[in-house]
């Protein structure tokens, strides 16, 4: 694991991130992955400079997750090493989103 890796696993290990499990390289079909819930169907990759040079498959890549079902979150070494408050808030976002109005007006309804 790069020094990015190893940071954002110190935070997502042990179901410290609101209770959901993640997996560190975890083959999905013919890949491997950084780090996946699968629970909530989500990956997060860290991408260094070989990413730059890699486009075609990553792409190839990220189309066939996405059809499995999969939605995946990147993020740069040096965003993960500089702002880890940043990215563990998206990442949060991503397994907990806000409720669409629909619901929260849903939830006023019931306390009527």
């Amino acid at each position: 694991m790069t020094e990015a890796e190893r940071l954002l696993w110190h935070h997502l290990r042990a179901k410290q991130m609101a209770g959901f499990k993640f997996r560190r390289q975890e083959v999905i079909g013919n890949y491997i992955v950084d780090f996946a819930c699968l629970k909530k169907k989500l990956i997060i990759e860290i991408d260094g400079g070989q990413h730059a040079e890699n486009v075609e498959y990553d792409h190839k890549r990220t189309r066939y997750l996405e059809r499995l079902g999969f939605k995946i979150i990147r993020f740069w070494n040096n965003e993960v090493l500089r702002n880890i408050g940043g990215v563990l808030q998206v990442i949060l976002e991503q397994l907990s989103p806000p409720p669409t109005p629909s619901q929260r007006e849903g939830k006023k309804n019931s306390l009527d």
